[in-house]
């Protein structure tokens, strides 16, 4: 989804309804608060009830967290970068994430707001259960702490700078993405996937466009 002019103000007007419109809103810390709980609850249901060992949860913990990268960049790359000439399907491409896009200063828009997002996970929890039964109680909480993870990395990539310099690379990758090609740097919350797949920018090549970087981060 390309768009001739990038705004560097303002939001997109995704629905004419008010209601609808603020129901797509939402702050990083309202969904963490949401989610933290129900992560917790379900590490210790899988060792209290579930009679788990410490150490196989731990490891499905973490398989699930890497797991969500994976799951981030095929969404990223093949969902959220869709073309098609169905304007259903650009017009929920664009709602998903085109609007992210043209309004990249949008900080309200970086994380899926509570309602979808809750309707979103109820699906994927029941996938998984059918798929894994009770090891779901398990997988799940990393899954989404790798969406928890994913969407304060990007909100951090278009609001500071980055904190240490061996991260400095995550950041210019996403940079990327924006302003030079929307057809590579789909990773976020990580690049190995980028790196996988070919679609990493090559860095030593890419001349660093500070305007451009400018123009992505957050106004104070």
């Amino acid at each position: 989804m390309k768009f001739e002019k990038i705004k560097n103000k303002g939001q997109a007007r995704l629905f004419e309804s008010r209601y609808l419109e603020m129901l797509t809103k939402t702050h990083p810390l309202v969904i963490w608060g949401m989610y933290i709980p129900m992560i917790g609850y379900s590490l210790y249901y899988s060792y209290d009830t579930l009679g788990f060992s410490l150490g196989k949860i731990a490891l499905i913990f973490a398989g699930a967290i890497f797991c969500w990268s994976f799951f981030e960049y095929i969404m990223h790359r093949f969902l959220f970068h869709h073309i098609t000439e169905n304007p259903r399907w650009t017009r929920f491409i664009y709602v998903l994430h085109g609007n992210h896009h043209e309004y990249p200063r949008d900080k309200q828009r970086l994380f899926m707001p509570p309602v979808p997002s809750l309707i979103i996970a109820s699906v994927l929890f029941a996938l998984i259960y059918l798929m894994m039964g009770n090891t779901a109680f398990m997988f799940f909480p990393g899954f989404l702490l790798g969406y928890l993870m994913y969407g304060s990395m990007h909100y951090a990539i278009h609001a500071w700078n980055p904190p240490f310099r061996f991260m400095k690379p995550l950041w210019r990758n996403h940079h990327l993405h924006h302003y030079k090609s929307d057809n590579k740097g789909f990773g976020v919350s990580s690049s190995f996937w980028d790196r996988v797949f070919g679609t990493y920018f090559d860095l030593k090549k890419e001349k660093e466009d500070k305007e451009k970087v400018k123009e992505l981060i957050f106004e104070k």
